[in-house]
């Protein structure tokens, strides 16, 4: 009976708090649980409106194009590379347009919305087209300007998505809470579909036959976009950004800046080697499509939904494991444990039962490092805007084309084994059991060399959660100077980021507390032989385990108190002083100033002394502000001081609001543009060290107002505390 009444009350507590959060989050936390419900939706919708656009890949190992459409291994491998290499400038573009055009409804959603319906439309397209009737090279052609035509439209969706979930929250912890509850109730989009479509297409066409494309998967793709365009609108994004509009973010900077990011380098280093650990992804499919005849090919669904049920469960305990290993040894550990389980599968490939045990195994594993992923790059992404004060989202995408270069040489091998162990276009030598499980065996070993490789980048990553809050605390710092300069400082912004300051300044220099677990043994030893003893055992494990969590949380405030009065004092450093000076200097040279010795200022800056950790710092700062009046000097002396122009906006309307006369007319219009937006590049770049050094002048100014900020906040609390 105990139990019931226990069970019931929970049940309650649970329902008070969904109904007390539904449209206003809990304190510390941005996102209410309306919101929450919505995300889950729209992750629905995200994955049937993709699904067909999915299943299309320049792949051996992709049904449609390689067994259905029936093209070689070694061409889809050469019509890859030819496709990423075509991609390299729009993948450039994007990014730039990501980080230079904010759209009405935010910085990635617009994106999300607006490709949704060209992806339903041109993947319904290239399953319809009559590859039956056509030429072998008829039929790669048309397969390779389908896909880069779907490409155009499914990146930017896709990277919108990755982008958007990256900022739904800035507190690591919530938004690693908030994607796994979400990713628990959208997985149910691929639950739904892998049980449903092998099953129809094992009694109807078969997964390698291209009419269980034509007819089941537009159903789905059709009403995944309709489930998207409903959740999408009501959801939105959350950046840390002072309310102004942002700067123009150039690309050669952006990836000047991102290139010293040594987490991005970490990450793309795992990125690069991944393409091996996937060698293995074929070996279930292809267990149930050719092994045994082809008799369980319609098992394949059954055993993708069990197997599936898999990643819920590790998509429920992602926040907790993130909470209690952090993002950096989870992966670690995934990765460790994936490897063993591979070594395993390469002697139980045969028996069809204990390859769908490992892949259970392999998907609960697996779905660990697909949530950490997406927190790691959310991470990355505010290290950078606290490093270098410029919030880069898709600009961190053009330096990834060392990764598409690599691509086109790791994108050969698998193709290359498949050749060379007998596969071609004639995907029916899979039925032969020898061909088979001498292919399994050699992707199998690969798979596990590529784990391991993709492994050792993480050991060098230390950017742990405790450290990611001290810098999106900086940044709400910095956000909060801001604003009270452009007179658009809310009291709630103000309260919340006041009560950073002051506990930082209270715990700096502060001794670590000793975690003293005893108290929690103690209490676990306490005597239970009765409901009153048991009462007062719970509760004494409960006061111990509240008393620990507040000693950790200490010293965890304590590490951050270090980071954020070190950015609250640094005017007042010595390379602070050095770094103030230089820019009155600067600015008092005036906009358009003549930098001719910025070479030898470059020469002797790289001189500077660098033997302890404030000489580094002066030293990276003359280097930085010698290459920027470099750079300034050089378009001066190449334009000349009197050419380069201030931006007039009214030009820029002028051009894109003129009425078009005709073919001529339109090349002409964007000619002028391009001209106009190449001038204020110049204009941009020229008058840097001015426009840089009036920026840290200003900054350096707002932190001037901390008394005055402070008093405010007192006067707010004492207000609340009147009321």
């Amino acid at each position: 009976m105990g139990n019931k009444q226990n069970i019931i009350s929970k049940a309650k507590d649970i329902f008070n708090t969904a109904k007390t959060y539904w449209s206003e989050p809990p304190k510390g936390s941005y996102i209410p649980y309306k919101e929450v419900a919505s995300l889950s939706g729209a992750g629905f919708g995200v994955y049937w409106t993709t699904l067909l656009a999915a299943a299309i890949g320049l792949d051996a190992s992709n049904f449609l194009v390689g067994a259905s459409i029936g093209l070689k291994p070694m061409d889809l491998s050469v019509m890859l590379i030819v496709a990423n290499l075509v991609g390299i400038p729009i993948g450039i573009f994007r990014g730039w347009y990501y980080d230079n055009h904010k759209m009405d409804g935010g910085k990635f959603l617009p994106f999300i919305r607006k490709t949704g319906l060209p992806i339903v439309l041109i993947t319904t397209a290239f399953v319809w087209l009559p590859y039956e009737n056509m030429q072998y090279i008829t039929k790669a052609v048309v397969v390779w300007f389908m896909y880069m035509l779907l490409n155009v439209f499914l990146c930017f969706y896709n990277e919108s998505y990755t982008y958007f979930q990256q900022i739904i929250s800035p507190n690591t912890q919530e938004r690693a809470t908030v994607m796994s509850i979400s990713q628990v109730i959208y997985s149910l989009a691929p639950t739904i579909t892998g049980l449903v479509i092998p099953l129809i297409a094992g009694l109807t066409w078969g997964l390698n036959n291209i009419w269980t494309y034509r007819v089941i998967y537009p159903f789905f793709t059709v009403a995944g976009l309709i489930i998207g365009t409903i959740f999408f609108r009501k959801v939105k994004e959350r950046l840390i950004l002072p309310k102004k509009p942002q700067e123009p973010v150039r690309m050669l900077d952006a990836i000047r800046e991102v290139a010293k990011n040594k987490y991005y380098w970490i990450i793309q280093a795992a990125a690069w080697v991944v393409f091996l650990e996937s060698g293995y992804g074929v070996v279930l499919g292809w267990s149930f499509v050719y092994g045994n005849g082809g008799a369980q090919q319609e098992m394949l669904g059954v055993a993708n939904t069990v197997i599936g049920n898999a990643g819920l469960w590790s998509m429920l305990l992602a926040p907790l494991a993130i909470n209690l290993m952090g993002k950096r040894n989870l992966l670690i550990t995934a990765n460790s444990i994936n490897i063993v389980i591979l070594l395993v599968l390469y002697f139980a490939y045969h028996n069809l039962i204990l390859v769908c045990v490992l892949w259970y195994i392999n998907t609960f594993i697996n779905t660990f490092w697909n949530i950490v992923q997406h927190q790691i790059n959310a991470d990355m992404r505010d290290y950078h805007q606290w490093k270098t004060g410029v919030r880069v989202d898709g600009l961190f995408a053009p330096l990834g084309i060392i990764g598409t270069v690599i691509g086109f040489f790791t994108g050969m091998f698998y193709p290359a084994i498949y050749e060379k162990m007998g596969l071609l276009d004639d995907y029916d030598v899979l039925y032969d059991d020898t061909l088979r499980n001498n292919l399994f065996e050699v992707l199998i070993l690969c798979s596990a060399l590529g784990a391991l490789f993709n492994l050792i980048p993480f050991c060098f990553y230390d950017l742990t959660e405790n450290k990611h809050r001290a810098y999106v605390d900086v940044l709400k710092i910095r956000t909060m100077f801001e604003n009270h300069a452009l007179g658009a400082l809310e009291d709630d912004e103000l309260r919340d980021t006041m009560e950073i300051i002051i506990q930082a300044r209270d715990l700096i220099g502060k001794e670590q507390l000793t975690v003293d677990k005893s108290i929690l043994r103690s209490a676990k030893k306490l005597p239970r032989s009765s409901e009153e003893e048991k009462e007062i055992r719970a509760q004494a494990i409960k006061n111990a385990k509240a008393q620990i969590k507040k000693v950790k949380e200490t010293n965890l405030a304590i590490e951050r108190a270090d980071i954020i009065v070190a950015d609250l004092n640094k005017f007042s450093t010595n390379a602070g002083k050095a770094r103030l000076a230089q820019a009155n200097e600067d600015y008092s040279r005036g906009l358009m100033y003549f930098y001719e010795n910025a070479k030898a200022d470059l020469k002797s800056a790289k001189k500077l002394p660098k033997s302890n950790a404030t000489e580094k710092e002066i030293r990276s700062d003359a280097i930085k502000n010698a290459r920027v009046k470099k750079e300034s000097a050089a378009l001066i002396g190449k334009y000349g001081i009197d050419s380069i122009k201030a931006p007039d906006d009214a030009v820029k309307n002028g051009i894109m609001t003129r009425e078009v006369k005709g073919f001529f007319d339109s090349i002409r219009q964007r000619q002028e543009l391009k001209a106009y937006l190449k001038a204020v590049s110049v204009y941009t770049r020229a008058v840097k060290p001015y426009t840089d050094a009036e920026n840290l002048i200003s900054q350096a100014e707002n932190y001037t107002h901390y008394e005055k900020l402070e008093e405010k906040y007192f006067d707010l609390v004492s207000d609340k505390e009147v009321q």
